[in-house]
Order: structure tokens, then C-alpha cells, then sequence
């Protein structure tokens, strides 16, 4: 199989049984009839489940077709994240990670930091974090862990993985890639040198808003058994319903990756002229700061379904999302169903009350582009007569990291997907 759209549909199915279904229905099991000694491929519910088993064979064909690796699945993405970082780093280790990633991870930067754990942060744009990594260097402190986002989420920021990956193992360093807003059809850390993909499988991959999940893909399968007894441990296993539904909709996704990304891409195009809008960030767009490296590692056009930019204030924000018709007012992304939000309202990220993060959706682009520009012309022209002259929140500007160095460790309140 060499192409993505035959790859999503066939991805992990067993082989052909005759009478039996294609995709087989979820296993719900507790224990397995276990003769003799405790081995065997499914011994108890919190170690393994056939149902998992196919939904991670899947998920290893995506993130790394044609060579061998393995996946880990989680309830939920920060489960996904939560195991590497903790399954790797011990006392006495130093760690560089985003300082404008998603906004739960100052809360884990915290946890670390209470068990020893030296983090330095940077931002994700420009390969920033080459540089926490020179200052560890300079203190003689071997750097364990590098952990990259890209694109980050919600600034829209790339950094070149590979770049960083050869910086990194230089100085015998693993690396972790949260792949999330990119999908496996968008961007396959692996091969660009990651030690690990990892990612929400509750926003694109899945894609239907119904499901909370998270995955680690690796090649070595010694990180992936590290990895593996850490969701043992803790308990972070999928539920059979949700592994299974993850499966099944595997299959739509090429074809809801494609639309989404274009979409997100003529809406982006549609923005750039609104005098109301500032700080547009999409990385297919050719004017974005990071579309140079986004199209030097990200593939087939595909750029990712999520646009940002600022309006004047919060109020002018709320008046946009109020007037939409087509757009849920919800947080996450990757949904067949487009959904915007402010996302300042959580607390958790560094930018502009007047943020949006938009999430294309699979409608028709002609409707959503013209819902959101009528929406837009509601907001303007219902705006107090004050708007003006109060003045409007600094812009996310195109040139402005979307968040601070958190090396404080000073944990995010908000939880918004």
C-alpha cells in the first residue's frame, strides 16, 4: 500500500475471516481465560485488549509506514504525554520543552521540577529551544529530553524537527514530537528523527468530537515498553468502545485531513484583508513566518485545519462567536464540525483576549468562508461606538512567540482541549 487514502482504510484490519466482520466489534473484558502460567498475549484488562491491539497496529502503519514500530494507546492525550515525560525523566535529569505548547503542560513542567527535574523552555518558532539546549551544555548538564510541538498549539508556530532532533541526539538526547495538529498524513516525526510521535487521538485523528484518546508511536521497542508499563502503572488505558471507535473512523481520514486543510487554507486567504483581523497565523499560508519550514516537512499540502488570529477586544470576539451559524463555540479541534473559540477564556495561554482559534470543519468552504465573514460584519457593526477609541488587545503579531518562557514551572488554571 502506498497511498494515505488506502493506507487509513485498510490500516490494522486482521485478516479476512470468513463470516466474520471486516473491522471486528469492541472486546469488553475485565479477564481472559488464562491456563497455567500468567503469559500470553491478553492475561488481564489493564495490560492488554484485542481491541487495542488493532486500533495500535493502525496507528504504528500511519505514523511509520513501512517500518516496524509500535504504538501505545491512552485515555486521553495528556496521558499519552504524561507517560513519556514521567517514564523518561528522573531526578538529577534537565528536559527542554515549549513554552508556548498546550497550556497543560506548564502544569507538568511544575510536577517535574518537584521531583528534580531541571526544564528550560523556549518557543516553538525560529528553533528557538537550540538555545536551552547550549545553555545546559554550558552549565555541564546533560540534557535527557526534548520535547517539541509543531505546529504549536494555539500560536500556529513550526520549528524544524529534524534540525532539532540531530542537535539533540548529538548530545544523547531523546525526542519526543507532539504530532497532534498535524497527523500522521501531515507530518511523521519518526522519519524526520523523533525518538517519539505522540498525540491527542481525541482532535484529527479521530475527528468526530466523540472520543478521548491519545497515542505514543515509537521505533525502539524498548522506549515503547518503558512507555508501555508507565500506562500499566497509572492505569491510562483506553476504554474498548473508544479504541473501537477510533478504528472505524481511521478510515475517513485522509479524506477529512484533505478538506480540512484546504478549507483552512481559503479561509486563512479570506481573512488576510479584514481590517479587523491581525496576527493571522496559518502555516500554509505563504506569507506565514513558518510556511518555509512547514513545507519542507510537512506533506502533501496538508497544514492543518486550525487557523488563529486576534480581533480588537474580547467583547468584539464574543460578538463574532455569538454570530456565527455554522461554528460551535466549543474548545478542541480536528472535528468534522467547525468549532472556534477565544481561547483566552481558560487562562492557560499567552495570547490577546481577543484570540481566536478556529478548527475547520468538512463543510462546504463557500458556506463556512461566507458564515464567517457575515459574522465578522455582524461583530463590526454591532460594536459600541467605544470600541475605538478604548482601543484594541496588543495583536498576536506574526513576529510575536504566542508564549512565554515558563521555566518557573508556574502551572496553567485552564483545561481547555
Amino acid at each position: 500500500m502506498t497511498g494515505d487514502g488506502t493506507r487509513t482504510v485498510r490500516a490494522g484490519l486482521p485478516e479476512a475471516e470468513a463470516y466474520e466482520p471486516t473491522l471486528p466489534g469492541p472486546v469488553f473484558a475485565a479477564h481472559y481465560h488464562l491456563p497455567g502460567d500468567a503469559v500470553g498475549p491478553y492475561t488481564y484488562g489493564r495490560d492488554a485488549n484485542p481491541t487495542w491491539s488493532l486500533l495500535e497496529r493502525a496507528i504504528s502503519e500511519l505514523e511509520s509506514p513501512g517500518t516496524d514500530a509500535e504504538t501505545v494507546a491512552f485515555s486521553s492525550g495528556m496521558g499519552a504525554i504524561s507517560a513519556v515525560l514521567l517514564s523518561q525523566l528522573r531526578q538529577g535529569d534537565a528536559a527542554v520543552l515549549p513554552s508556548d505548547g498546550y497550556q497543560l503542560l506548564p502544569a507538568l513542567i511544575e510536577r517535574l521540577t518537584g521531583y528534580g527535574v531541571t526544564v528550560r523552555t523556549a518557543p516553538t518558532g525560529e528553533d528557538a529551544q537550540l538555545g536551552p539546549l547550549d545553555d545546559l551544555d554550558a552549565l555541564g548538564q546533560r540534557t535527557k529530553l526534548l520535547w517539541l510541538e509543531t505546529p504549536s498549539n494555539p500560536g500556529l508556530d513550526v520549528c524544524d524537527i529534524r534540525r532539532l532532533a540531530e542537535a539533540a541526539h548529538a548530545r544523547g538526547a531523546l525526542v519526543a514530537v507532539d504530532n497532534t495538529l498535524a497527523t500522521p498524513l501531515g507530518q511523521r516525526p519518526l522519519e524526520l528523527g523523533a525518538d517519539f510521535a505522540v498525540a491527542s487521538g481525541t482532535k484529527a485523528l479521530t475527528g468526530h468530537g466523540d472520543v478521548l484518546l491519545g497515542y505514543v508511536t515509537c521505533h525502539d521497542p524498548r522506549l515503547a515498553a518503558e512507555v508501555r508499563a508507565w500506562r500499566k502503572t497509572v492505569g491510562a488505558i483506553p476504554g474498548p468502545m473508544e479504541a473501537w471507535l477510533a478504528h472505524r473512523s481511521l478510515a475517513t481520514l485522509q479524506l477529512r485531513v484533505d478538506r480540512q486543510a484546504a478549507t483552512a487554507l481559503a479561509l486563512a486567504e479570506a481573512l488576510r484583508d479584514r481590517p479587523e483581523v491581525t496576527g493571522l497565523r496559518h502555516p500554509g499560508l505563504p506569507t506565514d513566518p513558518s510556511h518555509r519550514v512547514a513545507a519542507g516537512q510537512m506533506r502533501g499540502g496538508r497544514f492543518g485545519c486550525v487557523v488563529s488570529f486576534t480581533l480588537p477586544d474580547k467583547d468584539h470576539a464574543e460578538r463574532f462567536l455569538t454570530a456565527l451559524r455554522l461554528v460551535d463555540d466549543a474548545t478542541s479541534f480536528g472535528g468534522v464540525r467547525s468549532t472556534a473559540e477565544r481561547r483566552g477564556r481558560w487562562g492557560g495561554d499567552a495570547v490577546p483576549e481577543g484570540f481566536i482559534r478556529f478548527s475547520v470543519g468538512a463543510e462546504d468552504a463557500d458556506d463556512l468562508i461566507a458564515d464567517v465573514l457575515r459574522a465578522l460584519d455582524t461583530a463590526s457593526d454591532s460594536a459600541p461606538d467605544t470600541d475605538a477609541a478604548s482601543g484594541a488587545d496588543t495583536p498576536s503579531g506574526a513576529d510575536t512567540p504566542s508564549g512565554a518562557d515558563t521555566s518557573s514551572g508556574t502551572a496553567s488554571t485552564g483545561a481547555g482541549g
